[in-house]
């Protein structure tokens, strides 16, 4: 059975989370900071490369408390 996280460029990732209120905070390097001001606050580092990986995006989408499944629906 395959993985549901699909590779993405940084770009899409972001995309979906602004529907979720984050906004880029600061970057450093190629990592930019998003956050939303939900309570509790959430944080999430986003890698500027050309591609994300599966590892990285189910990371990502565990710190943001978003599901796959309703990541993929918004895509």
């Amino acid at each position: 059975m395959g993985s549901k996280y699909p590779v993405l460029p940084p770009n899409d990732i972001i995309r979906v989370l602004r529907k979720y209120s984050f906004e880029k905070v600061s970057q450093k390097g190629s990592h930019a900071k998003y956050k939303n001001n939900s309570e509790p606050v959430k944080i999430v580092i986003i890698p500027m490369h050309s591609e994300i990986q599966k590892g990285t995006l189910k990371s990502i989408l565990l710190q943001a408390d978003i599901d796959i499944d309703e990541f993929l629906r918004n895509l």
